[in-house]
């Protein structure tokens, strides 16, 4: 064995953790952007929320469709074109003289993003096995949470010393690097690969499309508007008939049998729970810190390291902790129960206090997304045969990203109707909802901003705690079945 061959698993995974940290970095860092943009560009509203709403839109409606194209023409072709496509997109993001070239830009980001995201895990998958595999899943909930995590610092001071289209410049970057390396990534697919499920692929990318368009939209154009009532019924009718055609399929985009696995569907929605435990604190804390706390933007996200450093460092922790035996359901189900905690204790927030009494809060949080991150994915795709692991990985990620889309949408408008029922004005919510408290008497803004915080908090608490319970629940391990008086007992399959 030369050493070209055995370092290919360690450059492979290299690869892949690379460009795992630059795609979130690209969600995260492109909100720190968005104030220079609008000033550049002379954008503002939904053409210049849309930098960040085009790339979700794509992100999420393409990742399924690229993991089950994936196991068709070989994974690491699809991780190449992914990966060239989102280097493309953000070349054409930094260089868009207007916000429209931006917007579109930033949708083609996206589908870049879907075929990173739903072929670099199907590659490590492939690759590795046993207690590598599970090592190898850790680092890649390191890199995804180092992207996320420094995407606002790195892009700040991008765009604080270079401009914002430096800060895309860095995304198309990192990819090109990966893919210089690209080559020492083993091509893999699924043994039988009949054709594209293509009316399973288009069903599903407008499905999913009109369904997170719609809840997009929903806090600008009403959510009783014809606008939004339409996508909305049009995305549920259309995933409702891509079931119906993925039943009858004889080669369908989605294996509907990965979806009756319980223990499988019970991991992509760890994802999910992620995203309102972490990911909408992640989103929308720094405008509480800033507008309410008073604090620079600097300093909140120096406060919101205090969540975000336990997501580099928990990962590998969890990790070697699955391997010396530690059940990865019960490591699963306590970072869960820490997202449940960690909400309903931060409700001790408010405009006056001091960074020490919500540390703990914040570090519990942090920590159940650092443990979340190092197993849940491993343990996912240990369900699966090889055969479907870029399907068993769109869809997973499917989950995470159409999710947080969803999510973050749902939640920022309930924050804004929470705040408005205190202030009497849902276009003064809207402002202070974004950490703009310089219209009226900010002590009052502040108090209503709090109030409706801490409401939001305790529902995004029980929340979390009901999918502890029912992801705990089917992830349990079956009970044996009690052997008749004078038979032998049967010994069971561990899982």
């Amino acid at each position: 064995m030369n050493a070209t061959t055995r370092l290919r698993p360690a450059i492979s995974l290299a690869v892949v953790l690379l460009a795992f940290a630059a795609v979130p970095m690209s969600i995260s860092g492109a909100a720190v952007a968005l104030p220079g943009i609008g000033a550049d560009l002379g954008a503002s509203g939904a053409p210049l929320q849309w930098v960040m709403n085009a790339y979700n839109l794509t992100f999420a409606s393409f990742t399924l469709v690229a993991g089950s194209t994936a196991d068709l023409i070989g994974r690491r072709r699809v991780f190449v074109i992914g990966a060239t496509v989102f280097a493309a997109g953000s070349l054409l993001s930094a260089a868009a003289p207007g916000i429209v070239l931006l917007d579109v830009a930033r949708a083609l980001s996206g589908i870049g993003a879907a075929g990173v995201f739903a072929s670099g895990g199907a590659i490590l998958a492939t690759t590795f096995d046993g207690a590598a595999r599970t090592r190898a899943f850790a680092a890649l909930g390191s890199a995804a949470g180092l992207g996320l995590a420094m995407g606002p610092t790195l892009s700040g001071w991008l765009v604080g010393a270079l401009g914002w289209r430096a800060a895309f410049g860095l995304n198309a970057a990192l990819l090109t690097l990966a893919l210089a390396f690209a080559g020492f990534l083993a091509e893999s697919r699924a043994r039988r690969r009949p054709r594209l499920d293509v009316p399973g692929a288009v069903l599903f990318v407008a499905g999913l499309g009109a369904l997170v368009l719609g809840t997009v939209q929903g806090p600008e154009w009403g959510w009783s508007s014809p606008g939004v009532l339409a996508l909305l019924a049009a995305g549920i009718a259309s995933l409702v008939l891509f079931a119906v055609v993925q039943r009858r399929s004889a080669a369908p985009l989605l294996d509907l049998s990965l979806v009756r696995n319980r223990r499988f569907l019970a991991l992509c929605m760890v994802p999910v729970v992620t995203t309102f435990g972490f990911v909408t604190l992640l989103t929308y804390l720094p405008t509480y810190l800033v507008g309410a706390s008073g604090f620079s933007a600097q300093r909140a996200g120096t406060i919101l390291l205090l969540m975000t450093a336990p997501v580099l460092l928990a990962p590998p922790l969890a990790g070697a902790l699955v391997n010396r035996g530690v059940p990865g359901r019960v490591l699963i189900t306590l970072s869960l129960a820490m997202f449940a905690a960690g909400n309903a204790w931060l409700t001790v927030i408010g405009p006056a206090t001091s960074v020490a009494v919500i540390a703990a809060p914040l570090l519990l949080i942090g920590l159940g997304a650092g443990v979340s991150f190092g197993v849940g994915d491993g343990m996912a795709m240990s369900l699966v045969e090889p055969e479907q692991a870029g399907m068993a990985t769109g869809f997973l990620n499917t989950m995470r990203i159409g999710s947080e889309a969803i999510v973050i949408a749902v939640f920022g408008a309930v924050l804004v109707s929470l705040i408005g029922a205190r202030l009497g004005s849902t276009e003064l919510a809207a402002k202070v909802a974004a950490g703009d408290l310089s219209d009226g008497a900010s002590a009052t803004l502040a108090a209503g901003f709090t109030d409706a915080l801490h409401i939001a908090l305790y529902a995004t608490a029980a929340v979390c705690a009901v999918g502890t319970v029912a992801i705990a629940a089917a992830l349990a391990e079956p009970r044996r079945p009690v052997p008749a008086s004078g038979e032998q007992p049967v010994a069971a399959k561990v899982g």
